[in-house]
């Protein structure tokens, strides 16, 4: 009898998918498996003061898409040091998604349909509007609508690129594969001016305030968010509901004050509405 009483026990502990197991997540999910290995996996960028940047010194990833991804890691695996960053720009966003080379992109990530084609986009994270960044002296360029006949830099597969084409088409366009190469380009006069996200612009110009100025006129609005595989929905959804849990609990707030908030910008337009 009692060897009887352990085998039903043995049947009814694997039956409740546990017998002691901490692993909460249902069973086979992406959560479970990331659960299981330890660590997460996040694509995002190594050359984007405020939002993912990499330490030349300690090499440690710093900015708010690095926060963000370090309170997922932290609800997934216990620890917000369980994690990986993964350089990943813009251009490759959908192929290191779509290939398992991540678990997800969290990469100054706006959503469009076009994208949304390709991968699964949680909610918006946060919001952020294109604008201009140009030398300090540069009193010609003060509005998008200045760009026809100049130079202007921008990145491979950004949202940017067709926005520029539409709204200035006479301007030349020199399209890159990260921002930072925008930089020299600009300093030297090889390009007139950088556009991108103002977010990202900002933090170009809190390392170079002396010789750059932001134009502070903002032609659109985008939507950032997180990037899965396409048929991950159960992902997705837990990463709506941890993005939802983060606006109630004060902990977007803590992530955008510790990053973004430095540059003294204040979060109203960003911030999503709290659920």
């Amino acid at each position: 009898m009692r060897g009887l009483r352990a085998l039903l026990a043995v049947l009814l502990c694997l039956a409740a998918a546990g017998c002691g197991s901490d692993n909460p997540f249902p069973e086979g999910s992406t959560m479970a498996r990331i659960r299981e290995r330890g660590v997460l996996v996040v694509g995002t960028k190594f050359d984007q003061p405020m939002f993912g940047f990499k330490d030349p010194t300690g090499g440690r990833i710093t900015g708010f898409d690095a926060e963000i991804a370090r309170l997922i890691a932290k609800d997934l695996t216990g620890s917000e040091r369980n994690i990986r960053f993964v350089e990943t720009v813009s251009r490759e966003r959908e192929n290191f998604i779509s290939q398992g080379v991540v678990d997800l992109v969290i990469a100054t990530y706006s959503i469009t349909p076009a994208r949304a084609r390709l991968v699964a986009f949680t909610d918006p994270y946060y919001y952020a509007g294109q604008d201009l960044l140009v030398r300090i002296a540069d009193t010609t360029i003060n509005d998008v609508s200045d760009l026809n006949g100049k130079t202007v830099c921008t990145a491979t597969g950004s949202t940017s690129v067709e926005r520029l084409r539409t709204l200035v088409p006479r301007a030349t366009l020199e399209i890159v594969d990260a921002y930072s190469i925008c930089v020299p380009a600009l300093t030297n006069g090889r390009v007139d001016a950088i556009s991108t996200d103002d977010t990202i612009l900002l933090g170009l110009l809190d390392q170079h305030p002396d010789m750059f100025r932001l134009v502070l006129k903002p032609f659109g609005r985008e939507p950032y968010g997180m990037g899965v595989r396409k048929e991950d929905t159960v992902f997705r959804d837990y990463l709506n509901g941890l993005i939802a849990r983060w606006l109630r609990d004060g902990q977007w707030d803590r992530a955008y004050k510790d990053t973004i908030g430095v540059s003294g910008v204040t979060s109203d337009s960003s911030r999503p509405a709290t659920p």
